[in-house]
């Protein structure tokens, strides 16, 4: 299908993914125009308005898809709780747009290959919001390892965690896992796409599933142990109970090794109000640098700025000019099987219909 600059783009949610991640960079990109915003939220609403006046505000989806269906946007961005997400796609798909869906893209497999399937059958642009690789940290360590810095890897440690016993009250707080709910669908969606991307795919898996937050309904402290058909064996931790949080990547190679602490500024520079194009986004400060070396002989390695402005850069790229999609979502999709068997076999939901 054709598209010309400014891309109208609606967004369906302006909860922490509309507003934080995806609204920014739609509206400081000149390829784009936040046209349509979905909330049933008076306050958000408000917000939305406020932030991005030229933008349409409606309360419902019906609306939007309205809207698509006249020809009047050229994509949508899916921002909604997770188990909302394949519906709202397949449903963007009929409308006869592009689709960009937040992770995790669908709650099981088969549901993300039948929405793959099907933008591939109707000819439509559908990627997954895979923001994380665009993470300073992840930059960097996948910079050492493509000039083989640390030699032949053979562990690699990532990690997101920390401390939030009491969990505040939203949709996250509410999804079992069989709805997209729990720490492994929002943070291990990340942690496995990157290990995958540095990696390459996965021979064996285990994991530890647990809920330990008392009337916790899904999990809030898990860990994955993949070995890849590369060698390399991975270990990810992903906890919101953490009252002192580890490295937030550990990789160990045959010659050096690369230890780093704390997550990406970006997230918390946007939840500041900061935006894309400011001076310092996305700068990790000297004192947040990773270690290089052997122990005894270390160097301190400057970090990569983040720049998630790159997902909207390339998807820009491909709707005006024909270029890949930022993501491929069939590896969005590996990630999805390897959390569906993780769940299946720690009895957290039955899988139907797969």
């Amino acid at each position: 299908m054709p598209f010309s600059r400014p891309i109208r783009a609606g967004i369906i949610g302006f909860g922490l993914s509309g507003r934080v991640f995806h609204a920014p960079f739609l509206a400081t990109n000149p390829d784009f125009e936040v046209s349509v915003i979905v909330t049933s939220n008076a306050e958000r609403a408000a917000e939305a308005a406020h932030l991005h006046p030229a933008a349409v505000i409606v309360d419902t989806v019906d609306e939007l898809f309205e809207r698509a269906t006249r020809g009047q946007l050229d994509l949508v961005v899916i921002g909604s709780p997770s188990g909302t997400h394949a519906a709202l796609a397949d449903r963007a798909l009929d409308a006869g747009v592009a689709v960009v869906v937040d992770k995790p893209f669908a709650v099981t497999s088969a549901e993300g290959l039948a929405l793959i399937e099907k933008a591939e059958r109707l000819g439509l642009p559908f990627t997954v919001f895979q923001n994380r690789r665009w993470d300073g940290d992840f930059l960097t360590l996948a910079s050492l390892l493509d000039a083989g810095q640390l030699g032949e890897v053979r562990r690699f440690e990532s990690r997101f965690e920390w401390w939030k016993p009491v969990q505040a009250k939203s949709w996250k707080a509410e999804a079992t896992a069989s709805e997209g709910g729990g720490i492994l669908y929002d943070l291990g969606v990340h942690l496995l796409d990157q290990a995958l991307q540095l990696f390459g795919d996965v021979e064996e898996i285990h994991a530890e599933v647990i809920t330990r937050r008392e009337g916790g309904v899904a999990d809030d402290d898990t860990t994955v142990l993949l070995r890849h058909s590369s060698g390399v064996h991975t270990q990810l931790w992903m906890n919101g109970m953490a009252a002192q949080v580890g490295p937030r990547f550990h990789v160990l190679g045959s010659t050096s090794a690369y230890t780093s602490w704390g997550l990406d500024p970006q997230e918390t520079q946007l939840r500041d109000g900061a935006l894309p194009t400011d001076d310092g986004f996305g700068v990790y400060g000297e004192e947040r640098w990773g270690l290089l070396g052997v122990d005894g002989d270390v160097l301190a390695l400057p970090t990569q700025a983040g720049k998630y402005a790159t997902f909207y850069e390339l998807l820009a790229e491909s709707l005006l000019h024909g270029g890949p999609m930022p993501v491929d979502p069939r590896e969005s999709l590996r990630s999805l099987e390897i959390i569906e068997q993780i769940h299946t076999a720690a009895g957290s939901y039955e899988i139907t219909g797969a």
